[in-house]
């Protein structure tokens, strides 16, 4: 991805921010649960096994900050975490796909509902998308809801070092194109790979912008 869309400035502001403490404040598997609304938040979703945990650890330079497994399904709260006082971290449960009864299914995909419809400091939603899959109907589905709802979000490609560079070729303007109509989207979309680190200064940068 280009550095064009943030200067130098911008790009070490959200490595300072990065680089500041960060704690598990708790996950929540009630609204009633939620922590008070001290600061402004972002959150990701995507689909089981999108690759979240590891987007987070990569972020924050961390390796068990979230906690990652190769079940698909295993994150079934909202996870909280403070970033120095300026800026909370929701890991949302994945969608699509887990390891577990339809009730409970059920139950952590309402919470999830419930809280981008109603969740005042929600800032931005990044929706995880993997590069070797697209978009697929069930991520239309959170983008229909947040059409409606009125909450921003943007496309964060994962996994794109599993790619060839021709296979990501024009990945950001097919994505562009495909959701140039849809209210909710913001029109920046990332490439990124944990494993490498690419596009990950860039979305620091982005989320800095957003305390």
């Amino acid at each position: 991805m280009s550095d064009e869309r943030y200067d130098a400035e911008q790009i070490e502001n959200g490595r300072l921010l990065f680089a500041a403490p960060i704690d598990f404040v708790r996950g929540v598997a009630d609204l009633k649960g939620l922590p008070p609304a001290d600061f402004s938040e972002i959150c990701f979703a995507g689909r089981s096994n999108v690759g979240k945990s590891s987007l987070i650890n990569g972020l924050t330079n961390r390796k068990n900050l979230a906690r990652s497994s190769n079940e698909p399904g295993r994150t079934r709260e909202l996870n909280y975490f403070n970033l120095n006082d300026e800026l909370f971290l929701v890991d949302l449960p994945g969608y699509g796909y887990a390891r577990a009864s339809k009730t409970e299914i059920a139950r952590w995909t309402k919470l999830t509902l419930n809280y981008l419809r109603g969740r005042a400091t929600l800032k931005r939603v990044f929706l995880l998308i993997d590069s070797r899959r697209g978009i697929m109907p069930a991520d239309e589905e959170i983008m229909d809801l947040l059409d409606t709802t009125a909450v921003v979000y943007q496309i964060v490609l994962t996994k794109t070092d599993k790619l060839k560079r021709a296979e990501r070729d024009g990945l950001i303007e097919a994505v562009l194109k495909r959701l140039k109509k849809r209210p909710a989207f913001h029109p920046v979309v990332f490439e990124t790979s944990s494993e490498t680190g690419d596009g990950l200064a860039e979305l620091r940068a982005e989320i800095a912008l957003l305390k």
